[in-house]
């Protein structure tokens, strides 16, 4: 048994009343020593850290915008039913489930397979390449945000009037002036600073010519990996007291923001908009693959990430609770979030005397990188408001990242520990290198046409399908009664039929419901005036495929490499390995019989 997976609570499994203290005896069964927890895995130091680092990767810059806009997009108020209904009997046990599997296991997305069905190790890999896709793109946003950081360090914000050099006649500044006419021509001071100072996307013609590096944004980049290198390179221990900063950090900023918003002039308009029911969405298919998609990516099972985290718990550590704890802490947040957007929303449709409406079409980064700086910069103490927006949206960035990097990391190392577990600091750093080599092309002038592109296909189809695969191999060919088994060992209770229905049919049916629906529902591609051309569709699916394929190219190696008839090649590629827990779970059952 590798050491990774040796790595077993002292006493947690030992049956009480054993005559001897570290052995689980039956009447007959032989007795089983109980492994010692050995200093090879790396644990946290505190429950605290563990459940800050999982919110701080749930939490992320979509609950910001992605929600909010959704929700008012698809009924307001009465997409809040589908939304907890999606959470209820898709998310959260998808969420339950991950933590489960890795605090069991106590391996990483890759090896965890051995243990669960061979056959489908593909899975690991294809989270692995998919988590690297996120990278590229992910960590340049916080690096915008980090470009506003700085610029908001100034009197007077650069995105509140139209005297700089990187303004066009278009620019229209309509605040605290009389008689100005907001036309489709028209474009804000933020969102001319976004576009032409902070992207200078208007020197890219496309995909086809993206233009020269950003040096401003490699530099903001490449702070952004430095502090993420020092936070991973120790491992849990380092990470698990950062998140203490960038997880609490945005609610408290959040808090403010509200308070600010909410004594806006025109801020209930906001509101209402964001919250007033039109049940006859209700009756659109679109709605509900929306609410789907939305609670699968807020949650974020499949990605690894969980698996990874809940490794490094104590055996008997109730996952349980906590799977419940962080859904409600992620959910609320992206609700709360709503009422911070569409405040300021309210009040920017106040003045510019038009409609919340059309002030919100804006959706994406877009509402954050544009339409809420530019409601900041004309509020009373501008400066101060705007450095705690963009410092929340950073500390937001850099725990999902966090997140999504621990989830290669503790993959690779597990899967590879001879090569790689003593040479972690040197794996990290050049895992960040890779990282940041790979984001150069986002941080060109035609940048943000690439983080669409990325955005759009690097992740979208392929995560949801591989977590349609995780929770078919689990729940059908690792089997329910033995991952309940398992559940029931770690928390010496065994998981509801709720739990277990939700296993074995509605989640799955969850997933393939939101696959059925993407593809069937695919809308053309544009950011801004740029519409992608088909070539770059093409791509796109490229792109997607390249993660995915792993998962049928491990299958037809595993099967090939397998010695033995065709049956006998099936029954062993299905076949779990049984680790040290597997052992002390069965003999925890062989104890409670008479």
């Amino acid at each position: 048994v590798p050491r990774q997976d040796s790595a077993v609570m002292a006493g947690s499994l030992t049956h009480h009343g054993s005559p001897n203290p570290g052995y689980s005896t039956t009447n007959n069964a032989v007795p089983v020593p109980v492994i010692t927890q050995t200093e090879s895995r790396d644990k946290w130091s505190k429950k605290m850290d563990f459940l800050l680092s999982v919110i701080g990767f749930a939490v992320d810059l979509g609950n910001v915008w992605r929600f909010p806009y959704i929700c008012y997009q698809n009924g307001g108020g009465a997409f809040l039913i589908p939304y907890i209904l999606m959470a209820i009997f898709g998310g959260v046990p998808l969420f339950y489930m991950e933590l489960a599997l890795g605090q069991f296991h106590r391996t990483g997305a890759i090896s965890i397979w051995k243990h669960i069905c061979p056959i489908f190790k593909g899975i690991g890999y294809a989270i692995c390449i998919i988590a690297l896709y996120v990278s590229f793109y992910y960590n340049t946003i916080i690096a915008w945000a980090l470009f506003y950081f700085y610029s908001s360090f100034s009197s007077i914000l650069p995105w509140t009037n139209c005297d700089n050099v990187w303004n066009t006649p278009d620019c229209t500044n309509y605040f605290g002036m009389d008689n100005i006419t907001w036309t489709n021509a028209s474009r804000s001071p933020a969102e001319e600073f976004y576009t032409r100072n902070v992207l200078e996307i208007h020197k890219s013609s496309g995909l086809r010519d993206v233009g020269g590096v950003r040096w401003q944004l490699m530099l903001c980049l490449f702070l952004i990996f430095t502090i993420v290198y020092f936070s991973l390179w120790k491992g849990v221990k380092t990470s698990g007291k950062v998140v203490w900063v960038t997880a609490t950090l945005p609610y408290i900023v959040l808090f403010i923001l509200l308070i600010r918003g909410a004594t806006l002039p025109g801020a209930w308009r906001g509101v209402v908009f964001y919250l007033k029911p039109q049940w006859g969405k209700l009756l659109e298919t679109s709605v509900w693959v929306d609410a789907a998609a939305q609670i699968f990516f807020s949650l974020g099972p499949g990605f690894g990430v969980l698996l990874a985290l809940s490794s490094y718990n104590s055996f008997t550590n109730n996952c349980y609770r906590d799977a419940i704890v962080t859904s409600l802490v992620n959910c609320l947040t992206s609700f709360v979030s709503g009422f911070v957007i569409f405040t300021v929303l309210g009040y920017m449709a106040e003045m510019r005397q038009v409609e919340v409406e059309d002030v919100a079409r804006d959706k994406g980064p877009s509402l954050l990188f544009i339409t809420y700086p530019e409601a900041i910069a004309n509020m009373m103490g501008s400066t101060f408001f705007a450095i705690i927006f963009f410092v929340m949206m950073i500390t937001l960035g850099l725990d999902s990242t966090f997140g999504g990097l621990e989830a290669i990391i503790t993959a690779v190392l597990d899967e590879y520990p001879d090569q790689f577990y003593h040479r972690r600091e040197l794996f990290v750093l050049c895992l960040v290198v890779v990282c940041f080599l790979g984001s150069l092309s986002t941080l060109t002038n035609g940048g943000a046409y690439v983080v669409k592109l990325l955005e759009e296909f690097g992740v979208g189809c392929s995560i949801i399908a591989v977590g349609f695969l995780e929770a078919i191999a689990v729940s059908w060919f690792y089997g329910i009664h033995r991952f309940s088994n398992d559940v029931q060992a770690m928390l010496g209770k065994a998981p509801g039929l709720f739990w277990k229905v939700c296993w074995v049919a509605i989640s799955p049916a969850f997933l393939a419901y939101i696959i059925v629906s993407s593809l069937l529902k695919a809308p053309p591609l544009a950011l801004f005036d740029y519409k992608y051309p088909d070539w770059s569709i093409i791509v796109g699916y490229i792109v997607g495929l390249s993660s995915f394929i792993w998962v049928p190219i491990y299958m037809v190696y595993k099967l090939v490499w397998t010695p033995g008839s065709l049956k006998q090649r099936l029954a062993v590629c299905l076949r779990p390995e049984r680790t040290i827990p597997d052992i002390h779970a069965e003999n925890l059952n062989m104890a409670t019989v008479p």
